[in-house]
């Protein structure tokens, strides 16, 4: 934070104005005069020592003392067996529904805030944006919702839908969702999950290969479901849930000539909502077949039975400490795993769920009218899980408000962060300074946040270390895979460093393989090498691939592992850091590797950028990067060197641009990296990266390939090839 702030504040003033000195000495007096009247009596009353020692207490060790080529548990499992079931006896995602149902039946379960009006902008480019007016979230308590789930159940069985059949669900992150979900484990219908933005060949090759009769969509999805059918996928009932724009949901829908096609409402009233006679699944039945968004080539399917998802959520929940009284938001897709077992924890626990979207999460959000207010601010959650990318961007987005402001409102923030940062470090709280300044940036997620969880891909030490900070809450980083449920580790919300993803779940046990090519091995001073994860949350295997499941799915000593391909490292107190990943690593002409991720997860925190991807020729001593720059940071430079900024293309192919911007970035990493990890030189992308462009996975990690193809000649011409 400092060196993203201080360097602005000192350019060009040859240090600090008097003035600005003067108000910095002042508030150093108001700091010290409250630790005499306040911070030094409140010791007294306060342990601090206990906080750090809960931070810092061995929480994960080999299973055989002193051997760290054995399988490292969860303190809690080491000499018993591992958890896999929340309620005892209860080993199928049906019976946990029914659990949570008789527990918390009139207590809020799902909820989804309506909206009032959605008002379409045309661009000066002709293109259509929306704004949508919101109103109240309106809840249907655990009863309510067991009530649509028996519904849509028999309405599913009267269409003909067969038990261990698959039904595909294509749709986008809303109630109807796990409506749908619950209805199908309750039935022993088989969930193929594909997430929304997912291409036509890629949506296609999932249908055709799990066989469904039944696909469950969104209304603006429908036309991707029927070209599908033009191309030999055989569908047979097609149901949509409706449009929440209140004018296009009283639009009629197009129908299909050899589907039959309901909307969600329809398939409800087919329904029953009496208790089905015989629930008939059982815990190594499949419960859902994943579809990755993958970084490469067509989707897996994984196949995820009961007892996994049952087995990763009982891990889950001994962790995630959530109750009653919490609200949790779902926005993330509910074909990720992250988001499926998120919200089942929530359910399991009594905690209730708001659907929400990127699209409307905050105040400014894309969708979001002027003057109106998120969902966020609507819901006012307590519980929120995140990816790192979005968390980046939160990040970069604080930190560019606050160099808008004047000279002394930045020397001033960056004061207030340094204090409670240190304050924070050593195990204390800063009431007064979260009242005054930090209490404003949480607003933005409504105020009540108290736990946030990442997950899918890394964090920067440095992003978590800001949001811990600036939003007064625990940020945990958790570590899991589809093919693991998500089910690997999460970190202690007591835990006060950053960079580690925590000790291995109560569900799981995590293996070290040694990788001596690179010189990962269990028996060096902290014990390194690829991470295998064993327990009951770990999936069957992938859908009709036989040959990828024996190479990823592995029996060591009579145990079953998947083997993640990344890297990993124990710390004394037994918490994981994930240091590298096999595909990642890069071995240059001079002979050494280079960690490509390490690389863009240092340079992804500089304001400057939006997105990057780092490339390496093995035949060449140098790395170079593709960046999705931050137009309004690359604008600001363009202005300063007399270069015009009326076509954002040009700015980013102007080389006098890009000359300055590399020399931002070299100026940003300083000691951050070695010299031989610092891109020798940058290609400026003037487009997005999205999902939708498919250079983004939906859990918005790089798709390399993808991109190191789309990119082919700018990567060449960096290397001085043709």
């Amino acid at each position: 934070l400092q060196g993203n702030m201080e360097k602005e504040i000192d350019e060009g003033t040859g240090g600090k104005p008097v003035h600005i000195t003067i108000a910095l000495g002042v508030l150093k007096v108001i700091f010290f005069v409250y630790d005499l009247i306040v911070f030094l009596p409140f010791q007294i009353f306060a342990n601090p020592s206990e906080k750090l020692a809960r931070s810092g207490r061995e929480k994960a060790r080999p299973v055989v003392e002193g051997d760290p080529t054995s399988p490292f548990r969860h303190v809690a499992t080491i000499d018993g067996d591992l958890d896999v079931q929340f309620y005892k006896g209860v080993d199928t995602l049906a019976q946990l529904w029914m659990e949570n149902v008789s527990r918390f039946g009139e207590r809020d379960c799902l909820g989804t805030r309506e909206v009032l009006q959605v008002h379409k902008e045309k661009q000066p480019n002709g293109k259509i944006f929306e704004k949508w007016e919101l109103g109240v979230y309106h809840f249907r308590s655990y009863t309510q919702v067991n009530q649509r789930v028996n519904m849509v159940g028999s309405a599913l069985a009267s269409l003909g839908q067969k038990e261990r059949e698959h039904v595909v669900i294509f749709a986008d992150t809303r109630e109807e969702w796990m409506t749908t979900a619950q209805a199908c484990f309750k039935w022993n219908f088989p969930i193929a999950t594909v997430y929304a933005t997912l291409g036509e060949e890629a949506v296609e090759f999932a249908m055709n290969e799990v066989g469904a009769s039944t696909i469950i969509t969104t209304a603006p999805l429908l036309p991707k479901v029927y070209k599908a059918i033009s191309r030999g996928v055989n569908i047979k009932n097609i149901v949509y849930f409706e449009s929440q724009d209140p004018i296009e949901k009283q639009n009629k829908v197009q129908k299909h000539d050899s589907a039959n096609v309901l909307s969600f409402e329809e398939l409800l009233n087919l329904g029953s909502s009496v208790e089905p006679t015989k629930i008939s699944a059982k815990a190594s039945d499949v419960a859902m077949t994943m579809y990755t968004s993958g970084t490469t080539g067509n989707p897996k399917g994984v196949m995820i039975a009961h007892s996994n998802i049952v087995a990763a959520t009982c891990g889950q929940s001994k962790v995630l400490l959530v109750g009653t009284e919490d609200t949790y938001i779902g926005y993330l897709p509910l074909a990720h795993i992250l988001e499926v077992c998120g919200e089942i924890v929530c359910q399991t626990r009594g905690c209730r769920v708001g659907y929400s979207s990127a699209q409307t999460l905050f105040d400014r959000a894309p969708k979001i009218m002027r003057g109106t207010k998120g969902d966020c601010y609507a819901l006012k959650p307590t519980v929120m899980a995140c990816v790192p990318a979005v968390m980046d961007r939160i990040y970069k987005a604080v930190i560019q408000e606050v160099n808008s402001g004047t000279l002394l409102f930045r020397e001033m923030f960056l004061a207030c962060y340094e204090r409670k940062r240190s304050r924070y470090e050593d195990g204390y709280q800063s009431m007064v300074l979260n009242k005054l300044v930090f209490n404003k940036i949480g607003s933005m997620l409504g105020g009540k946040i108290r736990l946030m969880l990442s997950g899918g891909a890394p964090l920067s030490a440095e992003t978590q270390r800001f949001m811990n900070i600036c939003f007064c809450c625990p940020v945990v980083q958790g570590y899991g895979l589809t093919e693991t449920c998500g089910g690997g580790t999460i970190a202690d919300a007591d835990d006060l460093s950053t960079g580690s993803v925590g000790p291995p779940l109560r569900c799981a046990e995590i293996l070290l393989r040694e990788w001596p090519e690179a010189g990962y091995s269990p028996h060096n001073e902290n014990p390194q090498g690829e991470i295998l994860i064993g327990g009951g949350q770990v999936a069957l295997g992938y859908y009709k691939n036989e040959k990828k499941t024996k190479e990823d799915f592995v029996t060591v000593n009579g145990r079953r592992y998947f083997a993640t391909g990344d890297i990993g490292e124990f710390r004394p107190d037994g918490s994981l850091k994930i240091i590298d990943r096999k595909k990642d690593l890069l071995k240059l002409a001079h002979g050494e590797y280079i960690s490509l991720g390490k690389v863009e997860t240092t340079l992804l925190t500089c304001p400057l950028v939006e997105n990057i991807c780092v490339y390496g020729d093995s035949q060449s001593d140098y790395l170079v990067a593709l960046v999705v720059p931050n137009q309004k940071g690359v604008t600001e430079i363009a202005e300063k060197l007399g270069v015009s900024t009326s076509k954002w293309e040009s700015v980013c192919l102007n080389k006098d641009v890009n000359k300055a911007v590399h020399a931002e970035l070299v100026s940003y990493i300083g000691n951050k990296l070695q010299r031989v990890e610092v891109p020798t030189k940058i290609h400026l992308c003037h487009e997005v990266w999205t999902p939708q462009s498919g250079l983004l996975t939906e859990a918005l990690k790089l798709k390399r390939k993808t991109i190191e193809t789309e990119f082919k000649k700018q990567l060449a011409a960096m290397y001085g090839k043709k």
